[in-house]
């Protein structure tokens, strides 16, 4: 993990927030801290951002999006537009982004299921025992309802 520090000045015209915002737009940036400091020329924010070397790979980020609808049957999608249902309200809950819980990729790999195990998870794309362990009990099908839990408190 490298480090980068940043002063800008409060009456900054702009430039040098625009150099930060370009430095954080191109890393992976894992943690930012900042502190109002002041001078006898001034008071400053100065930014600590901590981020990995390689560059955000934009190619990655920029993936032709897929229609679940056209690429999923229509029982499959309705399952998976239940599983998005499900992860949202685990995102709420948990106070996370919806992609940290399951991807759209992972949901439509539920989806494709015909019953949810732990087994069957390790078995999708991107799901591994972190994930199952954290979220699994949410997505697991009841055998006496023949529903998911979907339950979030």
């Amino acid at each position: 993990m490298q480090i980068k520090l940043f002063t800008i000045p409060i009456g900054d015209d702009g430039v040098a927030m625009q150099e930060m915002n370009l430095f954080l737009k191109a890393h992976k940036i894992m943690e930012v801290e900042q502190k109002l400091t002041s001078t006898k020329n001034g008071a400053n924010w100065c930014f600590c951002v901590r981020y990995l070397e390689e560059a955000f790979n934009v190619a990655s980020a920029s993936r032709p999006k897929v229609d679940y609808r056209q690429a999923l049957d229509e029982s499959t999608f309705q399952k998976f537009s239940h599983l998005r249902e499900i992860r949202k309200k685990v995102a709420a809950a948990e106070g996370l982004s919806a992609f940290i819980v399951f991807t759209d990729e992972e949901l439509a790999g539920l989806a494709k299921l015909e019953e949810i195990t732990i087994k069957r998870m390790l078995g999708i794309k991107g799901i591994g025992e972190k994930k199952v362990e954290r979220f699994a009990h949410y997505f697991i099908e009841n055998p006496e309802t023949n529903e998911t839990a979907g339950a979030v408190a």
